[in-house]
């Protein structure tokens, strides 16, 4: 009986019939003009992919690929809880960890790389794979950068607070919303730059740190800059200077050529009124705050922003997968918006960090069901298996 309502639990089908539709019809389209993948890293993945057994599901790749990040994610929460641990004066993490941190950063990096190659090689490409990569890579998003936190963390000789780690995830995880927002335009993924500049450097600084110390990242360098002040410029300017220019070049084209999907500007900006409402609710809890959240619980708010938003695009990349419109209004932002006024105006100030815990596990519960109820749903419909190699039944 526990196992029939286990089964039960999950047969929900979040996917409309419509989305399925569009998932038969769907063909790959991606563009990878990146100069550091084009000429380096591909020559690289080809070499490492012909070593994968053809036995291999693709997608067991990209959840081993995961989970490493994950795994590397509880290992640095476990040493450094409060984003303190590499302040002057603190604990330190041990420099061994460092060391597993590049090894599971450039492993998880190679195996996102070649998931695609292998299924390709194995014949078995289909639209659940690029969605069980694209939708993991969303949530692996927010993991990568609350990992790297931990090499600078929180200290108030280089002028790093709560807020600023705040805002640096929100801008990564807006920047990859809009890369998603942008093929929900165009129909074309256009790859962004970010990514393998920011998994080289990440596994770089790891190992860095594993050999130098995390001290060294904590001292002054010429004109008064630290560490942090040149990778926060690195993570905005990429945004700023880089990505988004290239976002809207590329729906300026397609506007051009007259192959633009979305026939009105409300129609096309649609995908990112829900990411908006997230970003404007999480800002105005945590600037509302009577107990200071964001300072005082660091991680588990972070962790709930991160969630939130790959929750939020997972949605975003269905719709652009299979060219069906976009929600307008995300069922999860409702409860944020009824904390977020009760913190701001006094009625839920005194069981705060209650609203936050319980928030927390409802945005984490509906993320994990959500992706496990699409992934059993299309395995259903595509009638192929999750994990493994072949068709689910023969006709």
């Amino acid at each position: 009986m526990a196992s029939i309502s286990i089964r039960n639990m999950f047969n929900y089908h979040y996917v409309t019939a419509q989305q399925l539709a569009g998932f038969d019809k769907y063909k790959y389209s991606a563009v990878d003009t990146n100069p550091l993948s084009v000429y380096v890293m591909q020559h690289l993945w080809n070499k490492l992919v012909k070593v994968v057994p053809l036995w291999i599901a693709p997608n067991l790749l990209t959840f081993t690929g995961f989970l490493l990040i994950l795994i590397n994610y509880l290992l640095l929460s476990f040493y450094d809880w409060n984003y303190k641990a590499s302040a002057p004066g603190s604990q330190h993490i041990p420099d061994w960890v460092w060391s597993v941190s590049g090894f599971a950063t450039f492993s998880a990096y190679a195996l996102d790389s070649i998931d695609g190659k292998h299924a390709r090689r194995t014949l078995s490409s289909s639209p659940l794979g690029e969605l069980f990569d694209h939708g993991l890579d969303s949530w692996a998003t927010s993991l990568f950068t609350l990992s790297l936190f931990s090499v600078f963390g929180i200290s108030a000789e280089t002028a790093v607070s709560a807020y600023t780690l705040y805002g640096v995830l929100c801008v990564i995880l807006l920047t990859f919303t809009i890369s998603h927002w942008e093929k929900y335009n165009t129909g074309i993924l256009f790859l962004p730059w970010g990514y393998d500049i920011s998994q080289v450097t990440l596994t770089a600084v790891y190992l860095l740190t594993a050999v130098v110390g995390v001290e060294a990242w904590h001292k002054p360098l010429p004109f008064g800059y630290f560490f942090t002040d040149i990778l926060i410029a690195m993570v905005i300017g990429c945004s700023a200077f880089l990505s988004l220019p290239q976002t809207l070049y590329n729906i300026y084209l397609a506007h051009h050529r007259g192959t633009l999907l979305r026939t009105s500007l409300y129609e096309g900006l649609l995908p990112l009124l829900s990411p908006c409402l997230l970003f404007a609710l999480l800002t105005a809890w945590a600037a509302s705050s009577p107990s200071d959240i964001l300072t005082h619980n660091t991680r588990l708010f972070l962790w709930m922003t991160g969630v939130a938003f790959s929750n939020v695009t997972c949605r975003l990349i269905i719709c652009q997968m299979t060219n069906t419109r976009s929600e307008a209004f995300h069922w999860l932002l409702l409860p944020l918006a009824i904390i977020t006024g009760g913190i701001a105006t006094g009625t839920l100030a005194q069981c705060e960090f209650l609203c936050l815990l319980v928030y927390s596990v409802l945005v984490t519960t509906a993320h994990i069901h959500y992706g496990v109820c699409v992934g059993k749903q299309l395995s259903e419909h595509l009638n192929i298996y999750v994990f493994a190699l072949g068709k689910r039944h023969q006709d």
